[in-house]
């Protein structure tokens, strides 16, 4: 490439176009919108929009139920609920994912136990998991880390030896395959979001799915109000409430399920091109891609970046990374076991008897902390729904900086703190 200087420093940018908008939405999107607006019929008991995707969306991903809900946290939730997690019981799960996987844990009256994950494939490691299991443990919830499925095999033969049920949380894994299955199909319960950054988005809503016709039946009642098939409109058999998702969401998302089989495959593609190109820098590591994945979602593009191997610090990297065009984060900033809700225990009523026992400050989560705090750079999905092009440019972004690196190194010492250098 030469010696370029560095957009941050005061060259030209490689990118000086937008890659990708999201959400990706036209006239097709608009019809189906407007005739289920037309239709006058906007909750889920009265069209037939949630219905036709419940069943899509489930068949789509190996499974033969789908419970269509507001939002990812609330599937998670009540799939918890649904397995019987009772008071106290403890649900093991990983540090690095979004703060619903361990609150869902909380807000059904549960204990997160926080096992730590691989340092290469971003997922929860098995080991670990099978280390923090005790008499109290009910569930584990595996995190499909930007889209590469967790190590199923491994998280069922725990379940199987500790009569453990295994819930997926596959908010990133949309279209995700694992050679054993489509993702949502490798627990006894699957759990996918359709917020905003989503692979397949409505801009909110969630979906459970199984396998399970009794653990179907009970997520159908616990999404509404604690109704049965068998029952009076005002009978409600147990705790509940309302959580149906809308037949606006519901059109939204069928139109834009006609989208992901294609959106999926590209972004495949263009993460496994772009990972074997950055993989021949020094100190640049994309997440690993395990033998049992078939097809990764790619919400994220994850890489870490050893700062000390690659010449300049990850927080200088992400900002020479933006200047140039890639739109870039370092994600996570602290691992979920050392969020402030978990550190000081605030858990509203939930928990009372357990909380005086709980004391989150003591876990270590090694893998995850070097990542949040000194490693870990994403690029979201709408990026790899471009061409090979596009992927040569975030390549030519790297190894420009890479060539750069002792500038942008003198760079950070003179502009950044020493807390933001890492």
């Amino acid at each position: 490439m030469g010696t370029l200087t560095l957009a941050l420093l005061g060259g030209a940018a490689i990118r000086r176009t937008p890659f990708t908008r999201w959400p990706i939405f036209g006239r097709v999107d608009e019809r189906r919108l407007l005739r289920a607006l037309r239709s006058g019929k906007w909750g889920k008991l009265e069209g037939g929009e949630v219905a036709a995707f419940e069943k899509r969306f489930a068949a789509m991903h190996g499974c033969r139920h789908g419970v269509g809900v507001v939002n990812g946290t609330v599937s998670l939730r009540l799939a918890l609920m649904a397995a019987g997690l009772e008071a106290g019981d403890e649900v093991i799960v990983p540090p690095y994912t979004f703060y619903a996987t361990a609150s869902s844990v909380i807000e059904a009256n549960g204990v997160p136990v926080f096992a730590d994950i691989d340092l290469h494939t971003f997922n929860l490691n098995p080991a670990a998991a099978a280390a923090a299991i005790t008499p109290r443990t009910r569930a584990i919830i595996p995190v499909h880390f930007a889209g590469q499925t967790a190590d199923m095999r491994a998280f069922r033969k725990l379940g199987r030896k500790h009569g453990l049920t295994i819930i997926e949380d596959a908010a990133h894994a949309h279209g995700g395959l694992h050679r054993d299955g489509p993702a949502g199909s490798l627990g006894h319960l699957g759990s996918f979001s359709f917020q905003s950054t989503k692979n397949l988005t409505a801009g909110e809503g969630g979906i459970i799915t199984t396998n399970d016709a009794t653990l179907a039946e009970r997520c159908i009642s616990l999404h509404n109000c604690g109704r049965v098939p068998s029952g009076a409109w005002y009978e409600h058999h147990v705790l509940a409430g309302n959580y149906r998702l809308g037949e606006l969401q519901g059109a939204l998302l069928n139109s834009q399920l006609d989208r992901l089989e294609a959106q999926t495959t590209t972004r495949d593609r263009n993460g496994r091109w772009l990972g074997a190109r950055l993989v021949e820098l020094p100190g640049i590591f994309p997440q690993t891609r395990a033998a049992d994945c078939v097809r990764h979602s790619y919400h994220l593009f994850m890489v870490r970046l050893d700062g000390e191997q690659f010449g300049a610090p990850r927080a200088a990297v992400i900002r020479a990374l933006q200047a140039e065009g890639i739109p870039c984060s370092g994600g996570y900033a602290i691992s979920l076991n050392r969020q402030p809700m978990f550190l000081n225990k605030s858990f509203g009523p939930y928990l009372p008897g357990a909380r005086s026992k709980l004391n989150f400050r003591r876990i270590h989560c090694p893998n995850s902390d070097l990542i949040c705090e000194q490693q870990g750079i994403w690029i979201e999905q709408r990026v790899f729904l471009g061409s090979r092009s596009d992927m040569n440019v975030i390549a030519l972004a790297f190894e420009k900086i890479y060539e750069n690196r002792n500038a942008l190194a003198g760079w950070a010492r003179r502009h950044l703190s020493n807390s933001l250098t890492t």
